[in-house]
C-alpha cells in the first residue's frame, strides 16, 4: 500500500509539472502569421466588389467610405484579425494596393458550399462557391511560393506572404449560409433538411484539400439561426405554430441546427483522419441566437428591424427604389449601433462585435480553447 500511495504521489506531481509546463508554453499565444478566410457575404472583405460591381455606400459609413463588406463597419473576420494582432484581411480579388503579407480572403458574397447551377442573385450571378476559393488559394500559394525566392525589391517582397508561414496560418471558414437561404427560397424545408448531408460531404473534401495544401490549423464558424433574418421573418412570415419564443422561423431553425450537428460531426470525424491537423468548431449559432433573443437586454431594439434600406430587403440598401410612388434611396439609419440586423440579412458592426466577443475566447468552441491558443491540442488530448 505504501509503495502504490507514492507511486500515486509521484504520478501526480508528474503531472502537475507537465500542466504547468502546458500552460506557459501557452501563456504567450499562437503568433499567427497570417489568417487564410473561406466564406460568404458574412466575410467578404471585397472579393465581389472588386470583381462585379462596388458595394454602395452606406455600406463602409464607419470606414468613411464602401469597403467591400455588407455592413456598416466591421464583420466578425475584422475582430477575429483585430484579436490576433493582424491587420484586416484584403481580397484576393482586389489587386488594387494590396499586401498579402498576413494572409488573404477568398470569402465572397453569394458563396455557397455546393456549386452553383445557373444560380441567380438579383440580376447577377455569383460564381464564387467554396470550390473556386479554394482553386484561388492553390494558385495563390503555388505562385507565391515561386515567386517569393525571386523578388529582389524589398517593398514587392513585403507584400508577399513567405511560403513557410502558409503551415503556420489560421485558416478561417464561415459559410454554409446560403445553401441553406437559397433552399428555403426554392425548395421545401423536408429538401433543404435531406441536402443537408451532400453540401456536410462537400465541406468535408474542402478542409481535406486544405489539408493536402498544407493547412493545419481550422477555425469553423458553422450557421447562423437562419430564421431569425428579418429576410425571411418579413417576407416568408411563418404561421403562428411555426414560430418560437422570439419571433423566429422554428423550422428554419430546426434545419440551420441539423446542419450544425452534422458538421460538428464531420469535424469530429476529421480529427482522427487528418492526425496532425488541429480543428475547432465554433458554435456562432448560439451566440447570434442569444444575441438576437435578449437584443434589448444588450442594448439593441428590436432584432427584426433593420438599419439599413427597405424593411426585409437588403439589396435596398444603398439603392435608390420607387415605395409607394415615392423615391427611397436606401439611407442607413441615424443609430445603427442599436440594431442588430444592418440590412435584413447582415448584421451590424455593433452586432458583429457583440457575437465576436462571445466566441474568441472558446466558451462556444470545440475544443474550448481561445483562438489565440487554436494551434494547441487541449490537454485532455495530449495527455493520450
Amino acid at each position: 500500500m505504501a509503495a502504490a500511495a507514492v507511486i500515486g504521489v509521484v504520478l501526480v506531481a508528474l503531472l502537475s509539472v507537465f500542466y504547468v509546463n502546458w500552460r506557459l508554453d501557452r501563456s504567450s499565444g499562437c503568433h499567427f502569421p497570417a489568417i487564410y478566410n473561406f466564406g460568404d457575404s458574412n466575410s467578404d472583405t471585397g472579393s465581389v466588389s472588386a470583381v462585379l460591381r462596388r458595394v454602395p455606400f452606406p455600406n463602409g459609413q464607419n470606414f468613411g467610405k464602401p469597403s467591400g463588406r455588407y455592413s456598416d463597419g466591421r464583420l466578425i473576420i475584422d475582430f477575429i484579425a483585430e484579436n490576433l494582432g493582424l491587420p484586416y484581411l484584403n481580397a484576393y480579388l482586389d489587386s488594387i494596393g494590396t499586401s498579402f503579407r498576413h494572409g488573404a480572403n477568398f470569402a465572397a458574397t453569394g458563396s455557397t458550399i455546393q456549386p452553383p447551377h445557373l444560380r441567380m442573385f438579383e440580376e447577377v450571378c455569383y460564381p464564387l462557391s467554396l470550390n473556386i476559393q479554394l482553386l484561388q488559394f492553390a494558385q495563390f500559394k503555388a505562385r507565391t511560393t515561386q515567386l517569393y525566392p525571386q523578388v529582389q525589391n524589398s517593398d514587392i517582397k513585403n507584400t508577399l506572404p513567405r511560403p513557410e508561414d502558409f503551415s503556420k496560418a489560421l485558416y478561417t471558414m464561415d459559410t454554409g449560409q446560403n445553401d441553406l437561404h437559397d433552399g428555403f427560397t426554392s425548395m421545401t424545408v423536408e429538401q433543404v433538411q435531406k441536402s443537408i448531408p451532400n453540401i456536410i460531404n462537400q465541406f468535408s473534401q474542402a478542409i481535406e484539400q486544405l489539408y493536402q495544401q498544407g493547412a493545419k490549423i481550422f477555425w469553423i464558424h458553422n450557421t447562423g439561426p437562419i430564421g431569425c433574418l428579418p429576410f425571411f421573418v418579413i417576407n416568408y412570415p411563418p404561421k403562428p405554430d411555426n414560430v418560437d419564443q422570439t419571433g423566429c422561423i422554428k423550422s428554419y431553425n430546426e434545419v440551420a441546427q441539423e446542419f450544425n450537428r452534422q458538421l460538428k460531426d464531420m469535424v469530429s470525424q476529421l480529427r482522427s483522419k487528418l492526425g496532425d491537423a488541429l480543428l475547432t468548431y465554433v458554435d456562432i449559432y448560439s451566440a447570434k441566437y442569444s444575441l438576437i433573443s435578449e437584443a434589448k437586454i444588450h442594448g439593441f431594439v428590436d432584432p427584426f428591424g433593420q438599419c439599413c434600406g427597405q424593411n426585409g430587403k437588403f439589396r435596398e440598401c444603398g439603392k435608390k427604389a420607387v415605395v409607394n410612388g415615392t423615391e427611397v434611396d436606401g439611407a442607413s439609419c441615424t443609430n445603427p449601433s442599436e440594431y442588430v440586423s444592418w440590412d435584413g440579412v447582415h448584421y451590424t458592426d455593433a452586432a458583429n462585435q457583440w457575437v465576436a466577443g462571445h466566441i474568441l475566447n472558446g466558451s462556444l468552441s470545440d475544443p474550448p480553447l481561445p483562438i489565440s491558443e487554436a494551434c494547441h491540442k487541449p490537454l485532455h488530448l495530449e495527455l493520450k
